[in-house]
């Protein structure tokens, strides 16, 4: 993939346009998020998207398989979820 330069400028709110052409590169829609890193005189984002049905579903899967190792029942789970909402 081959790099495109655009250059922007931050608002006063700094707010940072990424220009249109980039956007169009990245399929980057309204309402992406990104992470930022800042390190020295650069500053990065990185476009985040939430995991896709299947490799939640296969998340959910490993952590049930290791629940039943560990000998939790759903009511260890009711229990902990109880308890850290008193708590906020």
């Amino acid at each position: 993939m081959s790099a495109k330069l655009a250059t922007t400028r931050m608002s006063s709110k700094g707010q940072v346009v990424i220009p249109e052409s980039i956007r169009e590169k990245l399929g980057l829609h309204e309402g992406a998020q990104f992470v930022v890193v800042g390190k020295g005189d650069a500053v990065i984002l990185k476009a985040i998207a939430p995991p896709a049905m299947d490799q939640f579903e296969a998340l959910l899967k490993e952590a049930r398989r290791r629940a039943r190792r560990a000998g939790l029942k759903k009511s260890d789970v009711k229990e902990a979820i109880s308890k850290a909402r008193k708590r906020r």
